[in-house]
């Protein structure tokens, strides 16, 4: 696992935890590379009925896996407008996330879960709530 020193968790406003960075991060920078457990589709149900609900991700070109990240890869909070982005390697079972532009020291590292920074369908937690 490979991961920014400054990077860190804690509290956030968000909600829960979330990641934030104690030292500025330049615009393309390499923030964490995590490893995720992978999983068959058939164990959702299981996920879904646990804590680890809400911090899972459907894996695969398909999405007919799932996948638990390790490291802080599963405690980035969603935004609309991150400032951060993960790339899936699916192959390497790894999470590869990235700055999308500079980010400041203090700053919660976000992501936005669709996958896509620009995706602004709604996210499951947000049904039926004001963004």
């Amino acid at each position: 696992m490979q991961r920014l020193e400054s990077v860190f968790y804690a509290p956030s406003p968000l909600g829960g935890r979330g990641v934030f960075t104690a030292a500025p991060i330049p615009e393309g920078a390499i923030i964490e590379i995590c490893p995720v457990i992978v999983m068959p589709r058939e164990h959702l149900k299981y996920l879904d009925e646990t804590g680890l609900y809400d911090y899972y991700f459907l894996w695969g070109e398909e999405d007919e896996e799932c996948a638990v990240a390790l490291g802080y890869g599963s405690l980035y909070n969603h935004s609309y407008e991150p400032n951060a982005m993960y790339l899936p390697d699916f192959m390497g079972s790894t999470l590869l996330f990235t700055a999308l532009k500079d980010i400041e020291a203090g700053t919660e590292i976000t992501v936005n879960y669709n996958g896509d920074p620009e995706d602004d369908e709604e996210v499951w937690f947000m049904a039926g709530r004001d963004r």
